[in-house]
This record gives C-alpha cells, sequence and structure tokens, in this order.
C-alpha cells in the first residue's frame, strides 16, 4: 500500500511507502489518482520510485511462497540456483535475529 499526502486543495502532493504525520491516506498502486500524479511529470524517475516502493512487499510474497513450496515438498531449495538459495537464507536470517531482537525489547518492556 502506498500512503497519500494531499495539499490544501485536495489533490496529491507526495506519496510515501509508509505512513507519516501528513501521509495517512492509503492508496493501491495502481489507482488511477496514483498514476495520473506519477504520471503528471513525464519523469521516467517517478515510474521508477512507484516500482521500487512495491519491490519490499514482493519480496516478501516470493519469500513466503518458496517457503510454502518448499514445506509441501512441491520444490526443494536445492532446485533453486546457489545464489538465489542464499540470498532467501541471508534474507530469512536478518528477520529471525530481528523477530529475536524484538522479542526480547518486548520481554523488557
Amino acid at each position: 500500500m502506498l500512503y497519500i499526502e494531499r495539499n490544501e486543495d485536495g489533490t496529491i502532493r507526495a506519496i510515501h511507502q509508509s505512513p507519516t504525520g501528513k501521509a495517512y491516506e492509503q492508496k493501491n498502486l495502481m489507482d488511477e489518482e496514483v498514476l495520473a500524479f506519477l504520471g503528471s511529470d513525464d519523469e521516467l524517475e517517478s515510474w521508477i520510485h512507484l516500482l521500487s516502493l512495491s519491490d519490499v512487499s514482493i519480496i516478501r510474497i516470493i519469500e513466503d511462497l518458496v517457503d510454502v513450496l518448499v514445506k509441501k515438498n512441491v520444490i526443494m531449495l536445492t532446485d533453486l540456483p546457489r545464489e538465489a538459495r542464499n540470498k532467501l537464507n541471508e534474507r530469512k536470517q536478518v528477520r529471525e535475529r530481528m523477530e529475536g531482537d524484538q522479542l526480547l525489547v518486548d520481554d523488557i518492556i
């Protein structure tokens, strides 16, 4: 989801990946108003920015999909190229460490 920041007249002023004080309204990536805003300056950078905003969530979806396929024995991790396995393992270790650190913080509080 994207978070929209509007100016005084109600038009989109900025698009953010996470909510802020001024950007709390959620819009879909393919919303007509979002596309019009990004297309208004006819710059390739706007479209690249839009794609990068969606990349993080897509990456997590792909990771979860691979996990499900492996658990159901549809594929084996060794079916993937070595670089893909390494990247998946690195990201999984980082997430596990973050979750572990979060639990410690939550336990203290």
